[in-house]
């Protein structure tokens, strides 16, 4: 007869995150959530149902083995947990905070049927952030003598990168601006992603053999036909993602004071407005605040307004809250600061 693994917490709610008092995040750009301890993890890792089929895995878009990991975290193996999330996922601290689990892994776990899924991405985000604690670099195969440039080093960039290292690819990634990260570092708020997250996963990108070079332009500084013929790249793939924003065209939208969400992440992000009066950003800080959009760039945008003084901020949205694509923990977290 085979062994019955014996889980303590199955039917257990599922464990909290660690979470800063609303009325004091609101006011400061500190991380909202401070994820979880070890011994939090192994609590929710033991509400895992270890199916034979695992539906989790069908939601997760890389194919990352959630049951293997989580059976590593239950036997307190850490090394062995992020070194199986890192065969299909090298960047766990990121995709752990800021990934739609809720419609993804999360969204097909079965206990979520009837009560709360598995708190997958907190146990992947946690993992991630013991990498230098535990991690190791993955292997990489030996060269075969390709070179690949990549353009732009946001999320799909730094993903294509990481891959094509590990199969041996000589990679080169170009980015615009000063730093890397893409909309990870100029998009998305301290309080949610820290800049800090970021540039590890690049680190560990570099540690794999992966080159950056920054303030290069494309089509300015160098076109495909250099790279392929000055340059010696075999292939290049453009990761520039979607960097023009959409308008109402409404009247006044060209006013001061009216800004497309992505300008005022970015002038707050990488010009340090939330540091003022260290940085003297140019932005308006204004008191009484509307954002049209109930996605999770709404959301941030929402949240920083407070973050930088505003005393009212209304979300406007189209359709209804269900409906809203923004995460359920960042409609909740924006309704407890108050927006």
């Amino acid at each position: 007869m085979p062994e019955v693994k014996y889980r303590p917490n199955i039917g257990a709610p599922r464990t909290p995150a660690n979470e800063e008092p609303a009325e004091e995040r609101a006011h400061d750009f500190r991380p909202v959530d401070t994820g979880y301890t070890k011994a939090d993890a192994i609590a929710e890792a033991n509400r895992c149902l270890d199916c034979k089929k695992p539906l989790c895995m069908d939601g997760c878009p890389v194919g990352v083995h959630i049951p293997q990991f989580i059976e590593k975290i239950r036997e307190e193996d850490w090394a062995g947990a992020l070194a199986t999330i890192k065969a299909d996922n090298l960047l766990p601290s990121v995709c752990g905070r800021v990934c739609p689990q809720e419609n993804q892994c999360e969204g097909k776990c079965i206990l979520g049927r009837k009560g709360e899924p598995v708190a997958i991405g907190q146990l992947e985000r946690m993992l991630g952030d013991m990498a230098d604690e535990v991690g190791e670099a993955p292997e990489c195969k030996p060269s075969n003598g390709k070179k690949v440039a990549i353009v732009g080093s946001g999320p799909s960039g730094i993903a294509c990168a990481g891959e094509l290292a590990r199969e041996g690819f000589d990679v080169t990634v170009f980015e615009a601006f000063f730093t890397g990260g893409g909309v990870l570092t100029y998009g998305i708020p301290e309080f949610r992603l820290p800049k800090d997250i970021v540039k590890r996963e690049i680190k560990g990108l570099e540690e794999l053999g992966v080159h950056f070079e920054y303030n290069s332009v494309a089509g300015r500084l160098f076109d495909a036909d250099e790279l392929f013929n000055e340059d010696g790249f075999d292939a290049l793939y453009l990761a520039v993602g979607a960097g023009l924003p959409r308008f109402l065209h409404v009247d006044g939208e060209n006013l001061p004071g009216v800004y497309c969400a992505n300008e005022y992440l970015t002038r707050t992000n990488l010009m340090k407005a939330y540091e003022f009066p260290e940085y003297d950003t140019p932005i308006r800080h204004g008191k009484n605040v509307v954002v049209f959009g109930g996605g999770n760039v709404a959301m941030d945008a929402a949240r920083t307004a407070l973050r930088l003084g505003a005393e009212k901020v209304t979300l406007a949205y189209r359709r209804t809250e269900a409906e809203m694509p923004a995460r359920r923990a960042e409609i909740h977290h924006a309704k407890e600061e108050g927006v």
